[in-house]
């Protein structure tokens, strides 16, 4: 409890004595370069196999004469939408770029460089933090629907190449009875996870204290706590939302 509360306060202090808008918007704009440009090809390459091998495994289990094969896209469209593409790209998000926010500020931590920013009168955790959890914010949905586009084309190639279904059955099964609500609730999924993930491992990293071995524990500690806050949210969203 002691550290959520030192969580929360942590929070509040952003909105504390901030600096101006064209000052943000300029630490934003390379925030978002440094998690979303330099993480879409990972996000685009993981998610394609992710639906490939989602499609040969779903049309490996479906061996019954009396289940028609579009269900296989059907099948893959909803993993991918529900589960995929936000709660497992979440975890390879923290482990990216969750990591190396906890390790960018410990190490700015004790190289005391956070210090020099407090004494110039900077409120240090607003002008470091902040911009990372807004660039998270902005980034992560677009990469998150990057990442449902490529499974579901890694599905339609691999479906097409090993001949699991035809092009127009795996088409035909992913318009087959669809919820647009899904998507909405994809994009809150990711909301909530590129927050918790930006905000947690800024956490860690921002109160390392010690040396260097110090900082690669708080990445690691950063990326434990991520992933366990993004379960946990993972599944009281489901319940709450579907």
């Amino acid at each position: 409890m002691k550290g959520f509360g030192r969580y929360i306060i942590f929070l509040g202090s952003l909105f504390v004595r901030r600096e101006t808008f064209k000052t943000y918007y300029n630490l934003v704009f390379e925030e978002c370069v440094q998690i979303g440009l330099k993480s879409i090809l990972l996000f685009m390459l993981v998610s394609t196999f992710m639906g490939a091998v989602t499609t040969l495994q779903t049309a490996a289990n479906l061996i019954s004469p009396f289940v028609p094969r579009f269900v296989i896209a059907q099948v893959v469209r909803e993993m991918t939408i529900l589960e995929l593409a936000p709660t497992i790209m979440a975890v390879i998000f923290a482990g990216k770029v969750g990591s190396s926010m906890a390790g960018g500020l410990g190490t700015m931590r004790i190289t005391e460089q956070i210090d020099a920013l407090e004494v110039m009168g900077i409120n240090s955790s607003s002008y470091l933090v902040l911009p990372k959890i807004l660039a998270s914010l902005l980034m992560y949905p677009l990469l998150v629907i990057v990442a449902a586009v490529c499974a579901i084309l890694g599905g339609y190639l691999v479906g097409s190449i090993t001949g699991a279904l035809t092009p127009t059955e795996y088409v035909y099964g992913i318009r087959y009875t669809f919820n647009p609500y899904f998507i909405t609730f994809a994009l809150i999924k990711s909301f909530v996870f590129s927050f918790l993930i930006s905000s947690i491992s800024s956490f860690k990293g921002y109160y390392t204290s010690g040396g260097a071995l110090e900082v690669g524990i708080a990445s690691t500690n950063a990326v434990t706590a991520s992933i366990i806050a993004v379960l946990l949210s993972d599944y009281f969203l489901a319940y709450l939302l579907l």
